[in-house]
């Protein structure tokens, strides 16, 4: 991990980038910008382990990292993929507790930090911030518990394409006949975020090929090709 500058932020304040924000004036978003610490991670790093104690609010200016806890199996489990826009650690700022995760880097990350203490003077003045942590944090307890409740009665063709879909709407661009997702993870990583095998991702993704559903492009690019077909098969099962 490595401190780094302004630089990130020369050309746009990384504030702007974060939707709890978006309510402040220039004036107040520099205000922000003041009292923010700018680290940086290589790819693999890990940020934060589970269990350690957090009192900043980390927010992604650039890159990819994934939110995980490590089952009694010791298996990965993915919770959360977070990128450009997004933060973490934000119930720590609220109740010194634990952190239920541990954090890591899966691309080079650029993080823009705010220590609790700062924020805390932040959110007296704005209690809206507040209010929009506490409703990114209820949006994904949300899809975690559809993805446990998915894990235990979706058959796997659903819950790769609700994986898909997912992804879909995080990093989809719209071409003319298809859209294209740059995937931000590995097919191990896909295989551990929705609790199947790696060479189950990886037959049930070529049967979707073959079916005209989607089309892979190398290991990091899918197109879909037939979404109606493929919401076909989630109402199915």
């Amino acid at each position: 991990m490595e401190f780094c500058g302004c630089k990130v932020c020369q050309d746009k304040l990384c504030a702007h980038k974060v939707p709890i924000f978006a309510t402040l004036s220039e004036e107040e978003l520099l205000k922000i910008v003041e009292k923010i610490v700018h680290k940086s991670y290589d790819k693999g790093d890990i940020i934060f382990l589970e269990g350690s104690r957090v009192k900043t609010l980390s927010i992604i200016n650039q890159g990819q990292v994934k939110l995980f806890k490590h089952t009694k199996e010791g298996k990965e489990q993915i919770l959360h993929i977070l990128s450009e826009g997004d933060f973490f650690a934000e119930l720590s700022l609220f109740e010194e507790e634990e952190l239920p995760f541990s954090v890591e880097a899966m691309t080079p990350v650029y993080l823009c930090t705010l220590h609790k203490q700062d924020l805390d003077i932040i959110l007296k003045k704005h209690p809206e911030i507040a209010i929009k942590i506490l409703q990114v944090v209820g949006k994904r307890l949300a899809k975690v518990e559809n993805r446990i409740q998915n894990m235990a009665t979706n058959n796997v063709d659903a819950r790769i394409i609700d994986l898909l879909f997912e992804l879909k709407d995080k990093h989809g661009i719209k071409k003319k006949n298809y859209i294209e997702i740059a995937l931000p993870l590995t097919r191990e990583e896909m295989a551990n975020y929705i609790g199947v095998t790696r060479e189950t991702i990886s037959r049930k993704l070529s049967k979707f090929q073959q079916e005209g559903w989607i089309e892979i492009v190398g290991n990091k690019k899918i197109y879909l090709l037939d979404e109606e077909k493929l919401k076909n098969v989630i109402q199915y099962f």
